[in-house]
């Protein structure tokens, strides 16, 4: 794998049963990442178990929960590199009760890949990862149009859903020169790495020419490093080993750091990438850092490290702007839902609506409303049930974003706009 080239991290979004299990699986086949023998293997066992047209799903699909129900659970991560990337694919799942894992992989992504059914068009889940990967801070999106086999490569089933997809995303504030649209067949595998010869109506790049015309997102080393803490290890000969992605700046061996909101501090004293040891680690890195002076069970999951001068802030209370995507009746101040930040999950208090927004203007349309609603968007001043990281989103962005849940649903979705440091 040639690990020269820059390095992007790729969410695939969309709703559930639109294909994109199949597409990663056809993607990774593609450019040469799954051999032939092992798709032929997983179409073998797909057509006994019932499952025919399931053999590039499985690719990802690797856990054996997932085979049984055929669906996608947890983010597997898989690489692939095309010309000019080497991607690493962060495969987000449709169904509704894994949306919060979907939340965790598209905050990880640079660009995102959106699957639309050809044949259904835009579906509730379509919209709320649309909406969640705005907030999210993923910029440019190519919007697969798969299962174009199953309409006969209709080139007005093509455009009818390009137009439908198009004002979901202009609602969300994607401008339509950042959206590219590809029409596929993820199972038979047109216009993937190779034109089709259904589509000569359509005289656009093949999906993966569309994956190295992505911008390369500017690399945040100049900002004060920040590592949100996904697991952490007790390697025997060892020690303890965090594991994360280096969202900002960057970690070396030798360096004091400080994990809040644990506030526990050590030296690191390596760093490794893919199993190998790297002298240092930068934005968008998924490592695993062996850190002396801290126990395994000091820290977890849900902290963050940064440089011990210049440590994570934890937030005693602060002002966000939302956006409400759904709630069955009203927000009021006292609603405790469950924030979800980076790769931390704490229950946070609405303590007051400040001001109520035009989501599409951005103006001032109310001062203290006594409530809010799906729809809306507002500014609100939040404080956490117990310490948490969080960031401003204009002075470090990757960590100033979440999205807020409640039974079972994502509710809302909203940037940190300023803050009170807890002392």
């Amino acid at each position: 794998m040639a690990s020269d080239k820059p390095h992007m991290n790729l969410a695939i979004i969309g709703h559930v049963d639109h294909g994109k299990s199949t597409l990663v699986g056809r993607l990774l086949h593609e450019t040469g990442n799954v051999p032939d023998h092992v798709i032929e293997e997983y179409r073998k066992e797909a057509e006994e178990k019932g499952k025919g047209t399931f053999e590039f799903a499985w690719v990802m699909d690797s856990l054996a929960e997932e085979r049984e129900r055929g669906v996608t659970i947890d983010i597997a991560h898989k690489k692939f590199d095309t010309d000019k990337y080497y991607f690493t694919i962060v495969d987000c799942p449709g169904h509704r009760d894994f949306v919060k894992n979907m939340i965790t992989g598209a905050s990880q992504a640079d660009s995102a890949v959106l699957v639309v059914d050809g044949s259904e068009g835009v579906m509730a889940q379509t919209k709320e990862h649309v909406f969640l990967a705005k907030t999210l801070g993923i910029s440019e999106l190519i919007v697969a149009v798969n299962k174009m086999d199953k309409v006969d490569w209709n080139e007005d089933d093509y455009n009818k859903i390009e137009s439908e997809v198009d004002k979901l995303l202009k609602m969300v504030g994607f401008k339509p020169g950042e959206v590219q649209y590809v029409p596929l067949s993820a199972l038979e595998g047109g216009n993937i790495s190779e034109k089709s010869e259904n589509t000569p109506w359509y005289d656009g790049p093949t999906l993966l020419e569309e994956l190295d015309n992505l911008n390369k997102p500017e690399s945040p080393v100049d900002l004060p490093l920040r590592v949100p803490i996904q697991d952490v290890y007790s390697i025997s000969g060892i020690g303890t080993v965090p594991v994360g992605r280096v969202e900002t700046g960057e970690i070396h061996p030798g360096d004091k750091v400080t994990f809040n909101p644990s506030q526990k501090s050590g030296e690191v004293k390596s760093v490794e990438m893919h199993h190998e040891e790297v002298p240092k680690a930068g934005p968008g890195d998924n490592i695993g850092f062996n850190v002396r002076g801290i126990g395994k069970d000091e820290i977890r999951r849900g902290d963050v490290c940064g440089h011990s001068d210049n440590p994570p802030t934890i937030v005693d209370e602060f002002k966000a702007q939302i956006v409400v995507l759904q709630h069955p009746s009203a927000i009021t101040a006292g609603y405790t839902p469950v924030f979800h930040a980076h790769t931390s999950q704490v229950a946070c208090t609405i303590t007051n609506i400040d001001k109520k927004m035009d989501p599409k203007s951005g103006e001032v349309k109310e001062e203290n409303p006594d409530f809010i609603k799906a729809g809306d968007s507002a500014i609100v001043t939040v404080k956490p049930q117990r310490p948490m990281v969080l960031e401003k989103v204009k002075e470090i962005p990757q960590l100033g974003r979440f999205a807020i849940r409640d039974m079972g649903q994502t509710i809302a979705a909203g940037m940190c706009i300023d803050l009170t440091k807890k002392e």
